[in-house]
């Protein structure tokens, strides 16, 4: 083994550390990416990486779209939006049993395609939810444990900050990793709904019915929600026809959430003056991380890591299925102690070689898409999965009377609806390949 080499599994040591011990992923993958280039090729290699790198890679197009996609989050959140897409959600299904939960597996899918961050998702639905959820004496376990696993609808449906930020690292085209995700997330949505259909059948308790509404109701509250499917279909519906690129879809969709609230007066000044601190607080962060993922990157390609592992896995013998399979696990545990962001960031630059060196009897560019979809619905899958799920803790922090065990017991049958549609999409990639062979032929 080459010191090169050796330097940079030593690295990567070292960066595990320093997560362990609750350093920023940020700093670590700075700190580690620095000193790695320091130590293989000396302090003049790595100021003049510092010299243009920030640059080269924050005045990359293809990441404007990241702040327009969070501003757009934080405008929602702000105007009551989510509020509406639980009350049509209530309306439709609330009167059935386990009806209040599926309506807030509804409302977390709606604000996911407006919002696209699964701990975001997470923390504005519980707040919405929870308390209609205990009005109607829902089980504490199943409860919690439905806004946990709602929450990770987030990344997954269009548009995605943690799907933009995959494309832009294995270099994929956004619009079509977008089309290949759409199927995906309405199969989570509703494997979501028929898990709790089954979980109230088992437990007829757990998730008593609600109230009838007279049929105006739910027409207002439909109505009431219109705007959100408008705005949905002008902005992705935009991408996926070719309209436009995603960028430009971002900035409408910005627009379009503004105008919402202004026309429902619930855009205040103060409101859009947060909304734009929070997104800079947001932004920042990301590109901080991007900044500290690409020196590490550049750290590990001078040790030879990505490609020694590469190379070693594709010497191994197994199964190429196998080697997913490993590999999804790693990315389950992983997104038990990180948040997904960092873990893409993290990982995908090493495991991206590695899949793309393995025959699975399709184009590369196929393999891209497909993994990308795989992956990050894996990834999500760590934040239910005890002991540390990052989602648990986001609604446990709401709902302080309920045992963390309690919320980990409710999201376990999420969880194994959650394995299912993997094993699906594994076996069958045509489910997230389908949309876009179409739109593009």
């Amino acid at each position: 083994m080459g010191q090169a080499l050796q330097a940079g599994i030593g690295g990567l040591v070292v960066l595990v550390a320093l997560i362990v011990m609750r350093m920023p992923v940020a700093y670590a993958m700075l700190l580690v990416g620095m000193g790695g280039i320091t130590m293989l090729s000396g302090p003049t290699v790595l100021l003049y990486q510092l010299k243009d790198l920030a640059f080269a890679k924050f005045a990359n197009y293809d990441l404007s779209v990241l702040p327009m996609f969070v501003l757009m989050g934080y405008i929602a959140s702000s105007v009551g939006l989510s509020r509406d897409l639980f009350r049509a959600g209530n309306a439709w299904f609330g009167w059935m049993r386990g009806g209040v939960a599926m309506a807030a597996i509804a409302a977390c899918a709606g604000f996911g395609a407006v919002c696209g961050s699964s701990l975001a998702t997470a923390s504005t639905m519980g707040q919405i939810a929870l308390p209609e959820l205990r009005r109607y004496k829902y089980s504490p376990a199943l409860a919690t444990g439905a806004l946990a696993a709602g929450g990770t609808l987030g990344i997954l449906i269009p548009p995605s900050v943690v799907l933009v930020v995959y494309a832009i690292i294995v270099e994929a085209n956004i619009a079509t990793l977008f089309m290949a995700a759409f199927i995906p997330g309405l199969l989570a949505t509703l494997f979501f709904m028929l898990t709790i259909a089954v979980y109230v059948l088992v437990r007829p308790e757990a998730g008593p019915k609600g109230e009838k509404i007279h049929p105006s109701e739910l027409r207002d509250a439909t109505v009431a929600v219109l705007p959100v499917v408008i705005i949905f279909l002008l902005v992705i519906g935009g991408i996926y026809a070719g309209l436009f690129n995603p960028t430009p879809a971002a900035a409408i969709g910005v627009f379009l959430v503004a105008i919402y609230g202004l026309m429902r007066r619930k855009l205040t000044w103060k409101g859009s003056i947060d909304a734009l601190v929070e997104t800079a607080k947001t932004s920042g962060m990301i590109y901080l991380i991007l900044l500290g993922a690409e020196l590490l990157n550049i750290f590990m390609s001078r040790g030879g890591v990505p490609q020694a592992a590469a190379q070693a896995v594709v010497a191994s013998g197994l199964s190429p299925y196998v080697i997913l399979v490993l590999l999804l696990i790693a990315l389950i545990i992983l997104g038990c102690l990180m948040d997904s962001l960092s873990i893409v960031l993290l990982v995908i630059p090493f495991f991206w070689p590695v899949i793309a060196a393995l025959d699975f009897g399709m184009p590369v560019e196929s393999v891209k898409i497909w993994f990308g979809i795989i992956a990050l619905i894996v990834v999500e899958l760590g934040l239910i999965t005890p002991p540390v799920g990052l989602n648990v803790f986001v609604i446990n922090s709401l709902a302080k009377d309920v045992p963390m065990s309690e919320t980990f017991k409710g999201a376990m049958p999420f969880f194994v609806a959650e394995l299912f549609r993997v094993t699906l999409i594994v076996m069958f990639p045509s489910i997230s390949l389908f949309l876009p062979g179409i739109l593009s032929s």
